[in-house]
């Protein structure tokens, strides 16, 4: 495997856990410990790593020509029951895994827009994986599809009267993911690019 391709591995598995791990800060700052207890608000990758979502595929996708990188973790455990904010705080615990991603990608894209000529190739080099796959990570996992992040945000502006489309959404969410995957994503590509291409200016 060539050394983008490994550095590209390596950049997703941390942005996927920096995800997962900003899930439990705010769950805790919400009132629930779970994801404390279980040992998971550490920036250890050993103990967020999925087998296949963050190495089976991330690896699949380093190895196709011109890809973006993709992959996922173990999802923090948490209980919305000890929330202190019922209304509200699993929509905020749920945004918080995508904007810790945001956040990654803006400080990579900016310092590539403000000390791009001064940095150099191989540190702007990972720079640009970083602000792509961060990107691409925050856009995937706002999409309102269960189990994405995006859908606990939109089931929360739902009244209850309608808790039974969160029940059928979620009974066949796996299948609409994979629809949206291999059949959707590819109309967010130019997307994500146009963002990337704003914020770094290159």
């Amino acid at each position: 495997m060539e050394l983008t391709a490994l550095f590209s591995l390596a950049i997703l598995v941390i942005s996927i856990v920096i995800h997962e791990v900003a899930h439990g800060i705010a769950a805790l700052s919400q009132g629930d410990s779970t994801a404390k207890y279980a040992g998971r608000l550490t920036l250890n990758p050993i103990s967020h790593i999925d087998p296949v979502g963050s190495i089976v595929v991330p690896l699949i996708f380093a190895l196709l020509p011109g890809s973006l990188m993709f992959g996922w973790a173990k999802p923090v455990p948490i209980n919305p029951y000890n929330f202190r904010n019922k209304r509200w705080g699993e929509a905020i615990v749920a945004f918080a895994g995508p904007f810790s991603n945001i956040c990654i990608a803006v400080l990579a894209g900016l310092a590539l827009r403000f000390f791009g000529a001064a940095i150099p190739d191989a540190t702007a080099q990972i720079l640009i994986i970083t602000a792509l796959t961060n990107l691409v990570l925050a856009i995937f996992n706002l999409v309102p599809v269960p189990p994405l992040d995006g859908s606990k945000i939109l089931f929360s502006f739902l009244p209850q009267s309608m808790a039974h489309l969160r029940a059928n959404l979620e009974k066949y969410g796996f299948f609409v993911t994979l629809f949206f995957i291999f059949f959707l994503w590819e109309y967010f590509t130019p997307v994500i690019f146009y963002i990337f291409y704003g914020l770094t200016g290159l």
